[in-house]
């Protein structure tokens, strides 16, 4: 969109007065519900969207389909859905911008609607009991989240009910708690019924409260949770505070939990986990995932639509209120600066990144290469084997690699292992949890990681596939080294060093960027692949490093042992097809 300043003001207000002119923003409250109208919206191609909010508008729609059936006893209540959605418009006034009331959007709608429309046919018990809203900064996600709470504090029918607003940090939670308590004042309904207090907000008719938690609070026991609102989940690094809450709901007839945020940099916490859950649910809705789950994801489905602003929409539903003018200029000039363009693809792309221009791989090209493989058609494959080695209590990791000559892609069989005693201290144990579940990771007895265990897993792939050789970095590896020496593997070090791995590396990388990397979208792998950040020498050779110390690399390091290999194995592959030898015509003559 290279239009001048002007011609850019015009357009956008030209734009507004269409999308207003049948309903794609509201000016005034609707009377009635929009959610399965906007579902129709996003499937018709009315208003741009992310792919996965499409799905989740065909999971609405199939939703209706099969509502109240044996197989699927939920029903859609108009009213129990529109019901939260009248109360934030006629009793909240908004803290922030230049708005004197709430207009909920249609988006708005397809996600208040979905919380709190689908109940169950005989007892009229909410069908979800988690929402994950995952949308672009600036979409009203602090007035969103002060004007449920309220709601949900004395007009949800519960006697007792907690509500939480929930932070990383208890500043961050404060403000949160602190706009509710504005809102309160701002209204004189809820002022004439709530009692605003410095640390708490109380419903004394229904014996209700709502208080700010976070995760550095100092006391998080004695919870009863009815409705917890977390904002920014992309900040948290585990899931201390997130069990408590969920813990905490035990003794309640509909509890919901909300987690509303944007895209961030921590790609091993909670956020990357609750995403891959959405992923998994709306990519595969046949399967019938997370049934009491709802999910809104709000994003660019490639990076390369960030330079048209007409698709910003896909990660700002609330793009209609925004000072769009402004955040086309602001873009031009900023997505110049390595920097703030990460910033901005992160935040108001709403797409994973990580804002160091050095990091090996980004999130969309990780996820591009989503093919699978079925490891029985490879028995009795040629492959080299990789391995790093862990220091004591950290990860350990081993790899079998595949070169396809045919089609230029390697396949990828990884495997890890921790100690129970790191398994024991870690923060992430449901990650952890869902990798052993998957057979990815072992947990070995004891303080560190048994080697014996990774020498068992080679001899049992040595029974599968032909492991021409082991590349191995020497740290560490002098006992299992002989000891596979003794069985009969070939063991080859790979010299950990930026003249070795610079040339392996960029191939690697331009595998991934071609989407030829099989791994059968293995979660623990593609952790490790996410966590690799590059460091340069003078002559702009390639060593991998860790972003940081909690992020592990050991997966990707063991592959790149073995791709020193498979580099040299597709060179001369290719050497063997070109060399088609010249015969003149002479030679055929006198050949016949």
């Amino acid at each position: 969109m290279s239009l001048s300043y002007s011609e850019l003001e015009k357009w956008w207000a030209d734009y507004k007065e269409e999308q207003a002119s049948w309903g794609g923003i509201l000016i005034e409250p609707y009377p009635e519900l929009l959610t399965t109208w906007y579902a129709e919206r996003l499937i018709d191609n009315s208003i741009p969207a992310s792919k996965e909010n499409i799905l989740a508008a065909k999971r609405h729609m199939m939703d209706l389909d099969r509502q109240g059936t044996e197989e699927f006893p939920w029903v859609f209540d108009e009213e129990a859905g529109h019901r939260p959605i009248r109360f934030i418009e006629e009793n909240c006034r908004p803290t922030e911008g230049d708005f004197d009331r709430f207009v909920l959007q249609p988006w708005q709608h397809f996600i208040i609607g979905s919380m709190f429309g689908w109940v169950h046919k005989d007892t009229g018990v909410r069908r979800f009991r988690e929402a994950l809203t995952f949308v672009g900064r600036k979409n009203g996600k602090t007035s969103l989240i002060s004007g449920l709470s309220a709601y949900m504090l004395g007009y949800d029918h519960e006697q007792g009910a907690n509500v939480y607003v929930l932070a990383n940090a208890k500043d961050q939670a404060s403000i949160l708690f602190d706009k509710t308590k504005e809102m309160v004042k701002q209204s004189p309904r809820l002022d004439k019924k709530y009692k605003p207090q410095r640390s708490v907000i109380k419903d004394e008719a229904t014996f209700s409260k709502m208080e700010a938690r976070a995760s550095d609070s100092k006391k998080l026991d004695g919870l009863n949770t009815h409705f917890a609102i977390f904002d920014e989940i992309h900040e948290f690094i585990n899931f201390k505070l997130i069990n408590v809450i969920k813990k905490s709901r035990g003794t309640r007839r509909q509890p919901l939990i909300t987690y509303i945020t944007t895209a961030g940099y921590v790609l091993d916490g909670p956020l990357m986990q609750y995403y891959d859950n959405a992923l998994d649910c709306l990519e595969h809705l046949e399967d019938g995932l997370d049934e009491r789950v709802f999910y809104f994801i709000a994003k660019l489905d490639d990076v390369a639509e960030a330079d048209d602003p007409r698709n910003w929409i896909k990660a700002n539903p609330n793009i209609g209120l925004m000072s769009f003018v402004d955040l086309v200029t602001d873009w031009k000039t900023e997505r110049n600066s390595p920097q703030e363009r990460a910033d901005w693809i992160t935040k108001q792309f709403n797409l994973f990144s990580d804002i160091d221009e050095l990091s090996f791989l980004d999130m969309q090209t990780i996820n591009k290469n989503n093919k699978e493989i079925n490891w029985e058609t490879m028995k009795d494959q040629e492959c080299v084997a990789g391995y790093d080695l862990s220091e004591t209590e950290d990860f350990t990791s081993a790899d079998l690699e595949f070169p396809i000559y045919e089609t230029g892609e390697i396949a990828v069989l990884e495997h890890s292992w921790i100690s129970q005693e790191r398994y024991n201290n870690d923060n992430n144990k449901q990650r952890l949890d869902a990798w052993i579940k998957s057979g990815d990771l072992t947990v070995t007895p004891g303080p560190y990681v048994d080697y014996d265990y990774v020498f068992d897993w080679f001899v049992e792939q040595s029974k599968r596939f032909k492991i021409l050789k082991v590349r191995f970095d020497r740290r560490n590896s002098l006992i299992l080294n002989q000891k596979m020496i003794d069985y009969g593997f070939v063991m080859e070090e790979a010299i950990q060093g930026f003249t070795t791995l610079g040339g392996p590396m960029k191939d690697l990388k331009e595998r991934f960027l071609d989407g030829k990397v099989i791994y059968n979208k293995q979660k623990i792998f593609r952790w490790y692949l996410s966590n690799v950040k590059l460091v340069q020498d003078r002559n702009n050779n390639w060593m991998p490093t860790k972003q940081s110390k909690n992020r592990k690399i050991d997966g990707f390091a063991a592959l790149l042992n073995s791709h020193v290999s498979v580099v040299e194995m597709f060179a001369n592959e290719s050497k063997q097809t070109a060399n088609v030898g010249f015969i003149s015509i002479r030679e055929m003559m006198k050949g016949g």
